[in-house]
């Protein structure tokens, strides 16, 4: 099969490569759309998770289902399904702790493009595919279903992760795709007041629509001092890290409150150690909480964000600035990633097999 890869570090390209093998309890997709992440481009030009060769990229996808194994019960071949990102082992220790995402080890449960070839081929491999994929449901455009397998549960985990409570004021910092799904999660969760932490038009235009009541540009100044001064000095209840690098968290943390939580879900793909300010965090003793992880998948998360899109209760499809139809246009969209122009939040490629 022909896939798009990692050749190493810094190097893309077009190879071949022998198709996956199903076990009975594998299944072998083939997509039908596919996007690619900024994820992908930390892991190529960053060497974000160290070097890799000849490794298949992509982990956003929605498939059609070629094969399963003999243990498969819920999906047979021809059926469409929504693949998350994230394809734990969910019979591991891990999963049972309440981790799955970390089954077989820390972030052991993004396997694609990752510790396993990725979505960007003609076909690829899904492990355990009752637990972690999910019909698509009748309405959903394939293109839009894309942004279940990352964006969307991204974004929300950074709410869950910082434990945003109805009535609480909540920053975002970044907002991409992932950081204007969690605005929409935070909106969605009740918060009184949303502060998108951005620079382009387009991305405030699109967090205005899903709910942000204000506007930081950091090109003005530190964002930190700037909500600081918007709240009259008080601070926020929550910030949620979609973006940025090891240094947001000095502003993230001087912006909250005392019993505040940052949510990091943000691929930090390089520098040594998250920096956290010493007068920030009260000389160590402010009650200001940190919690970064990886979203979790799963079959029944897939089921739950795909049921807010067909209740209408979101609209994931604004984020999709870019469309191109063919396999071969994997390549152009992960270069439009990589180089991010200013009317870019994000591409999306259908195939037609």
């Amino acid at each position: 099969m022909r896939g798009f890869a990692m050749l190493g570090i810094g190097r893309t390209g077009w190879i071949e490569k022998e198709t996956p093998k199903c076990g009975p309890m594998d299944a072998i997709c083939r997509p039908i759309a596919l996007a690619p992440c900024t994820s992908d481009t930390h892991t190529v030009w960053e060497g974000a998770l160290g070097d890799r060769h000849n490794l298949i990229l992509g982990h956003e996808a929605v498939g059609e289902v070629v094969e399963v194994g003999s243990l498969v019960k819920s999906f047979k071949p021809g059926d469409k399904v929504l693949v998350p990102a994230i394809t734990p082992d969910w019979n591991s220790l891990e999963a049972q702790a309440g981790y799955s995402m970390h089954s077989g080890g820390m972030l052991g449960g993004w396997k694609f493009s990752n510790s396993k070839d990725g979505v960007f081929a003609e076909f690829f491999h899904v492990n355990d595919p009752d637990g972690n994929l999910a019909h698509l449901p009748e309405g959903i455009d394939p293109a839009v279903g894309t942004l279940l397998s990352d964006m969307m549960p991204t974004g929300f985990h950074g709410v869950e992760l910082a434990d945003m409570k109805f009535g609480d004021s909540v920053a975002v910092i970044g907002i991409g795709p992932v950081g204007l799904m969690s605005v929409a999660a935070a909106a969605i969760g009740g918060a009184s007041r949303i502060f998108a932490v951005g620079s382009r038009q387009r991305t405030m235009d699109i967090a205005k629509e899903y709910g942000a009541t204000d506007f930081i540009n950091y090109h003005d100044g530190d964002i930190g001092e700037q909500i600081l001064e918007k709240t009259a000095g008080k601070g926020v209840d929550k910030v949620i890290v979609a973006g940025g690098d090891v240094d947001s968290f000095v502003p993230a943390t001087n912006m909250m409150k005392p019993g505040g939580t940052i949510g990091n879900v943000n691929y930090l793909g390089s520098g040594d150690y998250i920096k956290l300010p010493r007068s920030g965090c009260g000389c160590g003793m402010g009650h200001k909480n940190f919690r970064g992880g990886l979203m979790p998948g799963g079959r029944l998360r897939m089921e739950k964000l795909a049921a807010l899109i067909t209740s209408g209760r979101i609209d994931p499809s604004k984020l999709i600035t870019h469309r191109y139809e063919g396999l071969e246009h994997a390549e152009t969209a992960l270069m439009l990633m990589k180089d991010k122009p200013a009317d870019l939040i994000k591409p999306v490629v259908t195939i037609n097999w």
